[in-house]
């Protein structure tokens, strides 16, 4: 008889399903879980530095009359936005300074739901949610940030191996 369908204990065959695809799923490499915020994340900033730089013009009136960025002329923040924009999207994506880059996006969602957008706080906290994953349990192992590690050697991961919060 089929292990599905025959359960080993007293429990019923749903239960024993379960239990299995419960157990297929946590056994799911982070590696795996970690593409889809990175790419995500990097696809929203990625189109938002673009669209900004192929109309400079409006990029500088949107920072001017729109988003009102509190303490800095609207040309420097356009460059930060912009600069900020275009990079961290290709580091994630790499994989590499994934951690900074996390922080630095984090940073600038919290600055746009305080100062720019509050009202699209659902939006912000979806990137925020897949920011925090990164952040929190880096970029996984198919990153170039888990390549230097590696080469940087033993000293490094033994470090790391005390720490609770490890991949």
């Amino acid at each position: 008889m089929s292990e599905l369908i025959a359960p080993t204990s007293s429990r019923s065959p749903a239960l024993a399903l379960t239990d299995r695809v419960l157990g297929w799923l946590d056994a799911v490499p982070y590696t795996l879980l970690a593409i889809p915020p990175r790419l995500a994340i990097a696809t929203v900033f990625w189109n938002s530095g673009t669209t900004k730089l192929a109309n400079w013009a409006t990029a500088l009136e949107l920072f001017t009359d729109e988003y009102k960025v509190p303490l800095l002329p609207p040309e420097l923040a356009a460059y930060f936005a912009v600069s900020i924009e275009l990079t961290t999207p290709v580091l994630l994506v790499l994989g590499l300074l994934t951690r900074p880059a996390a922080a630095l996006l984090l940073g600038m969602v919290a600055f746009i739901e305080i100062f720019v957008y509050p009202l699209a706080w659902p939006t912000h906290v979806q990137w925020a949610a897949m920011l925090l994953v990164l952040l929190c349990r880096g970029p996984g192992k198919l990153s170039l940030d888990h390549l230097l590690w590696r080469r940087l050697g033993a000293s490094v991961a033994s470090a790391r191996a005390g720490s609770p919060f490890k991949e």
